[in-house]
């Protein structure tokens, strides 16, 4: 190894240069970031001295000042709170100064956290204020100290000052974002849960408890409302029915969505085509049968429509043909041979009470149309009528129920209406 010649290394110094491993100049102080192995980011400030600090704390109470005649001079969302809310962001902005002259101080993570200035304001503070508002209360408190700089700090350390506060800013910002963040986490989840419980009550008839839960949920109350039942053919985790839920939020005016074991409850209020409205949801929902329950005018009664669109469900497969989506109406033979006595006394009070009250022996006729293998001139023979007759009388069936007794289905939920009508006397 050469020997090294003392007589160039202090010609080199004289230069500026030094010799083997470079070195760089000295720079001015500024913030800085450390970060220990495995722990939280902690960001330094350099040279802080106790003459700087004496003359921040000195006036904090001259900054929350400032801050707040800008607030009210320039953020109308600031001028709209509440007295109570605008003394707590008073707090706030103290709290955020106050925080900020420690982290410049004594540098350590939990005073650049956001949680800790917004504690000293009530949890309900984050309710009237939006993340949005929250970082505009960030930044104003910024321009504000940045602003007076140059009469708190010496003209070679204001520099510095301003760099602290930018630095300190951006980190106030990012956790006040996860503040947020938490909160709405925690919002989500409760209001996941009332929701489950908003139509575990609509299930069980408690219009007391649905009323409240639904109220809190913000349902609107405008339009019709109707429940619809599908199953899924993979468990349903939290993020596939926050995604239904999204959907049918944008299918409807207000939405509910509930988990019943492989049920899907979802209850839609305020559409304007319900099997529009279902349609879209179905790209959600599993390859099974959908069921829509009655529209019904709101959502005190969605309960009668959920039960019929559970009965449904439960009785759909009497139908493999069904449609999809198929309306609980559209079931009520296989509901009615199901054993739900609410399909009976629908089909009682919609076909053949009509029928019984109609002109003309319109029951008569269609048991003999029907009990005769749909044949006119058979049923013309027992009832000793013209077959022309008999047509006559079929058209008025279809007009008096809505069903056609010539069509394949509709004669069946008409000939299922003849034997539950037969059984009820």
């Amino acid at each position: 190894m050469p020997r090294r010649d003392p007589a160039r290394d202090r010609q080199g110094s004289h230069r500026g240069l030094t010799c083997g491993t470079p070195t760089t100049a000295p720079v001015p102080d500024s913030p800085a970031t450390t970060r220990a192995p495995y722990g939280p980011r902690v960001i330094q400030p350099r040279g802080a001295d106790a003459e700087m600090t004496r003359l921040l704390r000195n006036r904090t109470a001259m900054l929350t000042a400032a801050t707040v005649r800008r607030l009210e001079a320039e953020v109308e969302w600031y001028r709209g709170l509440a007295a109570e809310d605008r003394s707590w962001i008073s707090l706030v902005a103290t709290s955020g100064i106050t925080a900020f002259i420690d982290w410049y101080e004594r540098p350590t993570p939990t005073t650049y956290n956001a949680a800790e200035i917004f504690r000293a304001a009530p949890p309900e503070l984050t309710r009237s204020i939006s993340l949005q508002n929250a970082l505009a209360l960030v930044r104003i408190v910024v321009e504000v100290v940045e602003e007076n700089t140059q009469e708190i700090a010496s003209p070679h350390r204001a520099q510095e000052l301003r760099e602290a506060v930018l630095v300190y800013s951006r980190e106030v910002a990012f956790s006040a974002a996860e503040v947020y963040a938490r909160a709405a986490e925690a919002r989500g989840a409760w209001d996941a849960r009332m929701e489950a419980l908003a139509v575990d009550a609509l299930l069980r008839d408690d219009s007391e408890a649905l009323a409240s839960r639904v109220a809190t949920l913000g349902w609107s109350g405008e339009g019709p409302v109707l429940a619809v039942v599908g199953t899924t053919a993979v468990p349903v985790t939290d993020a596939r029915t926050a995604d239904l839920r999204r959907l049918a939020r944008r299918a409807a005016r207000d939405a509910l969505v509930g988990n019943q074991g492989e049920r899907v409850v979802v209850v839609l209020g305020g559409f304007t085509d319900a099997r529009a409205a279902v349609e879209l949801l179905l790209p959600r929902l599993s390859e099974g049968p959908v069921v829509m329950g009655p529209v019904v005018p709101d959502v005190a009664a969605a309960g009668r429509s959920a039960r019929a669109a559970l009965s449904g469900l439960a009785a759909v497969r009497g139908w493999p043909e069904a449609p999809r989506p198929v309306t609980a109406d559209e079931l009520l033979p296989e509901r009615a041979l199901a054993g739900d006595s609410t399909a009976r006394a629908s089909i009682l009070e919609r076909i053949v009470e009509p029928l019984e009250h109609a002109n003309g022996p319109l029951l008569e006729t269609l048991a003999a149309y029907l009990e005769s293998g749909r044949s006119l001139e058979a049923a013309a023979r027992t009832l000793y009528v013209h077959p022309n007759t008999v047509r006559y009388r079929l058209r008025r069936i279809t007009e008096t129920t809505g069903w056609d007794p010539t069509d394949g289905r509709e004669g069946f939920v008409l000939h299922v209406a003849l034997i539950v009508g037969r059984l009820s006397t």
